[in-house]
């Protein structure tokens, strides 16, 4: 059941976010983007696309499945478009299929933020990956069989696992 939206109002719009009321409920939307897209895959030796980074909200490195956000160039982009982009970016694999798994909001109680999850398949490394220039990537290669393992010890080495990863991880192991 949903309700009409009414009573809305911006209260705060910077860059790339903006902070909206509706009828006494804030949250936050993205100004810059159509979504975020999640790129689930194995390299052709059975391993688990992971990376890492520090994100400055939480303070701390994160493990994450390449990601990243759906036509924030301007221009209209499809989300398995936006995989290709980031994959190759993030990791320096390219894939010859990207397939389309579901979408669902990140945070629904917070943000209007939508994710699309997508598998990648054929993967090839065509660069060294890590990012664009204002990011600092580091790529994981980790095997299916212990990932689960790997991903306790980086906690237990206070390393924060974003709980996409093991949303991934269940499409991984269908």
């Amino acid at each position: 059941m949903s309700r009409p939206k009414t009573g809305r109002s911006v209260k705060y719009e910077g860059r790339f976010l903006r902070m909206v009321d509706v009828d006494s409920w804030e949250f936050v939307e993205r100004s810059n983007c159509d979504g975020a897209v999640v790129i689930i895959s194995l390299t052709n030796e059975g391993n688990v696309l992971l990376i890492e980074q520090f994100r400055p909200p939480v303070g701390k490195n994160i493990i994450e499945f390449p990601a990243g956000l759906v036509g924030d160039s301007g221009s209209k982009e499809e989300f398995e478009v936006a995989a290709l982009r980031e994959l190759e970016e993030e990791t320096g694999y390219t894939a010859d299929k990207v397939t389309y798994l579901t979408i669902g909001p990140t945070a629904p109680g917070l943000s209007t933020e939508l994710i699309a999850f997508v598998r990648a398949e054929g993967l090839t490394k065509i660069s060294a990956g890590g990012g664009v220039e204002s990011e600092s990537i580091v790529i994981h290669e980790v095997p299916l069989a212990e990932v689960d393992k790997w991903l306790k010890q980086k906690q237990d080495a206070g390393i924060m696992v974003d709980l996409k990863v093991y949303a991934g991880l269940y499409y991984l192991n269908k």
